[in-house]
């Protein structure tokens, strides 16, 4: 049984990659593993302000919910990291809490194993609008959480009333990738 971790940033419930959260979810649970999914939107994550006060604490000095969801990163054997792409980035939500990840920096090598999914939801048709928000995700696991595995990608293509991703094939291979886990 694995802890997983899913990290919904829609702020919408019930959109689209909040959506195929729900799905992963689905097959997860259905394999066996553990599973909590956190809604950013229901969350207080303020931003990070640079007093590297972190850096001598072990954790941010905020207290507000990035600090409990930090730890539950930090503990989870498989993450997926939702998101709606808006002009070609994550949004907000998500950024915030990466960036709130520093406060953590010298805990980054607990990650090594840890698998993560992403998942992206757009109402553009074309996977290469994704390209930054991938490349940005990708580097904050590749390059901050070193020797964590990358097990895949969900594409939402397509996706722009809210419960359209329902009506593509995604939404299965979410339910699949969850499954998998």
């Amino acid at each position: 049984m694995k802890n997983v971790l899913i990290i919904s940033a829609s702020p919408r419930k019930g959109g689209n990659s909040d959506l195929l959260c729900d799905e992963f979810a689905r097959g997860a649970t259905e394999a066996g593993h553990q599973v909590e999914k956190i809604r950013l939107a229901e969350k207080n994550v303020g931003f990070c302000v640079a007093c590297y006060a972190c850096q001598k604490q072990g954790k941010c000095v905020k207290n507000d919910d990035a600090n409990d969801i930090i730890e539950k990163m930090l503990a989870a054997d498989v993450i997926l990291l939702a998101t709606p792409v808006y002009f070609y980035s994550m949004d907000a939500q998500l950024k915030a809490l990466i960036d709130r990840t520093f406060s953590r920096w010298s805990d980054f090598k607990r990650f090594s194993g840890t698998e993560f999914w992403l998942a992206m939801t757009a109402g553009d048709q074309r996977h290469e609008m994704m390209t930054a928000t991938l490349e940005g995700l990708r580097g904050f696991m590749r390059d901050c959480m070193e020797g964590s595995v990358e097990r895949g990608v969900l594409y939402g293509t397509g996706a722009y009333e809210k419960g359209s991703i329902k009506s593509l094939p995604v939404f299965k291979e979410a339910y699949e990738a969850g499954k998998s886990c």
